[in-house]
């Protein structure tokens, strides 16, 4: 199983949308994916239209002892949620004490038996107790990057955080992918900032380390408003608008990831 946490400690440059959207193109591929809501906001969740979990939450997973199979609500066929709430902010507070805090999802998820080929975590906008959670139960990182200065600003913290977690407690993280979002051609800006990411990755492949292996994504999921209506009918762009520029965007996202996939299965 291929595990990916899509972190970005900036808010609003796409990462919840890229979770769910990646998720649901991966679904679509005939791929079973399970996408783990770890943001308090819980807009991974309201964007498939869970806004009440029936059952146990990410919540009772961190804090309690429900098993991730509690949790679950499937989509569809190949898709499943784990959701959350509001109560998943308490979380960092309940367990800033609690021994062992930081592999808590890492051994849920060891303990659950049913069989995915991609788990997807959408982390909330920080480094927190839930992030770090995140990238000790996975082996990849996906980066969302909006083409903006500020966006850029705080890359280097968050490149740091992934490699301080990789060197003390999960040694195989590894940053797997960064993809574009909100992405505008008409502006010189994007076409700039495009540049310089590609050039910052191209750089850490001749030095090696965890970002040695890691992919521009080529495609470019642009600006769409139908990305943006998407969430508030409770549907992924596929069940929403399946003939968008957001959609075919996701859908040849998808086919990257999953070729990526495929080689490093043939080169292992």
């Amino acid at each position: 199983m291929r595990s990916i946490a899509v972190i970005n400690q900036k808010g609003g440059v796409g990462k919840t949308t890229s979770a769910v959207n990646l998720s649901a193109a991966l679904a679509e591929a005939g791929k079973r994916v399970c996408l783990m809501d770890l943001d308090p906001q819980a807009h991974a969740s309201l964007h498939l239209g869970v806004s009440m979990p029936e059952g146990d939450s990410m919540y009772e997973i961190l804090c309690g002892d429900a098993s991730i199979d509690s949790a679950r609500t499937w989509i569809n066929d190949n898709l499943a949620l784990i959701p959350a709430n509001l109560d998943l902010a308490a979380a960092e507070m309940e367990l800033a004490c609690e021994v062992g805090r930081e592999v808590i999802l890492k051994d849920r998820i060891e303990a659950d038996d049913e069989p995915f080929d991609f788990l997807i975590l959408d982390c909330p906008p920080s480094l927190g107790v839930l992030t770090i959670n995140a990238l000790v139960a996975v082996n990849e990182v996906f980066l969302p990057l909006q083409p903006h200065f500020l966006a850029l600003h705080g890359l280097s913290k968050l490149l740091r955080t992934i490699e301080v977690v990789s060197r003390r407690l999960n040694n195989q993280l590894r940053l797997s992918g960064v993809a574009l979002c909100m992405f505008d051609s008409n502006t010189r800006l994007a076409a700039e900032v495009s540049n310089d990411v590609a050039e910052f990755f191209t750089a850490t492949k001749t030095q090696g380390g965890i970002f040695s292996e890691a992919k521009f994504y080529e495609t470019r999921i642009r600006r769409n408003v139908r990305l943006a209506e998407a969430p508030s009918f409770g549907k992924s762009i596929f069940q929403y608008a399946p003939d968008s520029n957001g959609a075919e965007d996701y859908l040849q996202l998808a086919q990257e990831v999953l070729h990526q996939f495929e080689r490093q299965a043939v080169a292992a």
